[in-house]
Order: structure tokens, then sequence, then C-alpha cells
């Protein structure tokens, strides 16, 4: 066996005893003569342009499947029992337990106020936990270090409100987070 650029000279004996140089790539496929290469080369050839037809990013195959439209309830959604839709479901299940997570800080540290804003220390009917932001990122950053994209979730979803559209760390330090 010789070899020169990943490929490796193999002699082999046909029927009438006489050897014929092949050469073998790291893939396995015999390339000896130039019957072998057209072989490989069309088994190569037929595999990309199955592959091609299931690619949705190749420009040169029709749609096997009937993509939905804007308006359709499928529009923009993963199909049905797909990694893809499985991933998505584990991710929101994953943010909706650390926006949960973050709740509960927030009512372990915070501090009863009026929805006004005063606060007096007790937890009666028309009281709101309320934490300061810089306050909360010192405390919760220590379990996660995406504090602000996680209570923008929870404003999303209506459970916090604070003023502002983005909290900076230091210049909002003094941001009222209220839990409704």
């Amino acid at each position: 066996m010789m070899g020169t650029n990943n490929q490796t000279t193999i002699i082999k004996e046909t029927g009438n005893n006489k050897q014929s140089p092949q050469l073998s790539d790291d893939t396995g496929l015999s390339i000896g003569s130039v019957k072998d290469l057209k072989e490989n080369w069309q088994k190569w050839t037929h595999e990309h342009r199955e592959y091609q037809e299931h690619n949705p990013f190749s420009h040169n195959t029709r749609p096997t499947a009937a993509v939905p439209q804007k308006g359709q309830d499928t529009y923009g959604r993963p199909l049905v029992g797909s990694m893809t839709e499985l991933r998505g479901k584990d991710a929101h299940s994953n943010i909706s337990r650390e926006v949960r997570q973050l709740c509960e800080v927030i009512r372990d540290i915070g501090e009863p106020r009026d929805k006004d804003g005063a606060g007096d220390g007790a937890d009666d009917d028309g009281k709101v936990m309320s934490v300061h932001f810089g306050k909360l990122f010192e405390h919760y950053v220590t379990i996660s270090n995406k504090v602000v994209g996680i209570l923008l979730r929870a404003r999303k979803q209506g459970l916090v409100d604070f003023q502002g559209e983005m909290l900076w760390q230091g210049r909002d330090d003094h941001v009222v987070i209220t839990l409704l």
C-alpha cells in the first residue's frame, strides 16, 4: 500500500491473475477504474439530488409538501411531531420556569407597597410586592445571568411592571419593579 493525499493504492487481483492498482479514499469508495469512478460519481449525484429535494434552502427544487400561506394556522410553525417543535416546546417550558422563579424571588425579597408606590411594610389588600432593579439584579444574577431578558418576558406576560423599555445595571438600579 502506498498513500498520498488521503488516498491509498490497493493492488487488486482480477480473475485472470493480473493486478490493477486501485485508489481508495477516506470515504471507502474504490476509485480504481474509469467504470468505478463513473459509478461512484453517479451514486453521489443521486444521493445529493435526493438530499436537495428535501432541502428547504435549495433553489433548484420544488417543494414536495404544501407550503402554508400567511393567515393559515400552520404558517410560521414547525411541522407537528418534528424535532423543531419539540425543541420549541422545551424552550418554552424552560423560559416559563425561569419567569416563575423570578416572580418567586421578587415575592421573597420585595417589599409590600401601595399600588401608587408608597410602602408602609403591611401586606393588605391594595398592596403589591415591589423591589428595586439594583437589589433584584444583585440577588438574581447568582441564579441566572438573563435577568433583564426574563424581566422583559415577565412584563410581556403581564406578571411584572416597570418603567422604561430596557433596564441597565447601574443606570436603572433605582427603577421599581412591581409584581402584579
